[in-house]
């Protein structure tokens, strides 16, 4: 099989079925019986399951995979990544604001690299609307603080759409503990440290509503998981433990509350 895209849904029944009306007509022409759409639902409390199930039936293409437990982006990633049978294995958010096309471009551009992401932050990129004054402020304090901690030259590590090798996946998403904020900057890290070249390419970006995240709150939180995933990686790491045990269900790092 050529291709698989893990999609991580968490409470997602407003937004995925338009993500899924576009996603499966385009990969069923591009790929015919050549792909699958693996919907790697988590912690749902609305109807986002059965938005999926309710089209499985014109679309064999399209797999599901229920944990009834939030765990994070992260952790449905790696779940659902487990059932992925594709030469490449990839993942995209669920709300649609990574066109088909866009996520397409990962195919046909990763050439030799282990890992090939979209970024919203190269010149070429394509970014309706344009994030507003706050919202980039914090994307580049957050950039910042990944280039210097993890030593990362990537200029946009949050993106949702990120696309693999069967090897580099196999070999790098399974040892990732970091189910939260840190995923995507453990991903990277992960793989460069396994000596998979990483290529990162412009990308088209469309801003849809529903957004679950406050970006204050969202902030802070994915600041101190950065410093936290820091630490894991030190002779510190006694720090995370502490702070686990004294603050992690006051202050918890991940969007789903787990």
């Amino acid at each position: 099989m050529r291709l698989s895209i893990v999609i991580p849904a968490y409470n997602e029944a407003t937004r995925i079925g338009r993500m899924l009306d576009a996603y499966l007509p385009y990969f069923e022409k591009t790929y015919p019986a050549d792909h699958e759409l693996i919907v790697s639902v988590n912690g749902s409390t609305d109807d986002t399951e059965s938005v999926v199930r309710s089209r499985m039936a014109a679309h064999p293409t399209l797999r599901i995979h229920v944990d009834p437990a939030p765990i994070g982006k992260g952790g449905a990633i790696i779940a659902a990544g487990r059932l992925a049978r594709g030469d490449l294995v990839g993942f995209v958010d669920a709300d649609g604001a990574t066109p088909p096309e866009a996520f397409d471009d990962l195919v046909h551009r990763i050439g030799d690299a282990g890992l090939v992401i979209a970024s919203r932050a190269l010149p070429e990129s394509i970014v309706d609307p344009r994030p507003g004054l706050r919202r980039r402020i914090a994307s580049r304090i957050f950039n910042a603080m990944v280039r210097t901690l993890f030593r990362l030259h990537i200029t946009d590590t949050q993106c949702g759409a990120k696309l693999m090798t069967a090897a580099a996946w196999h070999a790098v998403v399974p040892t990732i503990g970091i189910t939260r904020w840190a995923f995507d900057v453990d991903l990277l890290f992960k793989t460069r440290r396994a000596k998979y070249p990483i290529r990162e390419i412009p990308t088209v970006w469309r801003d849809v509503t529903g957004s679950k995240i406050e970006l204050a709150r969202a902030s802070f939180q994915m600041a101190l998981a950065i410093v936290r995933l820091r630490l894991l990686y030190s002779p510190f790491r006694f720090v995370v433990r502490l702070y686990d045990r004294l603050l992690g269900r006051i202050i918890p790092l991940d969007p789903y509350g787990g």
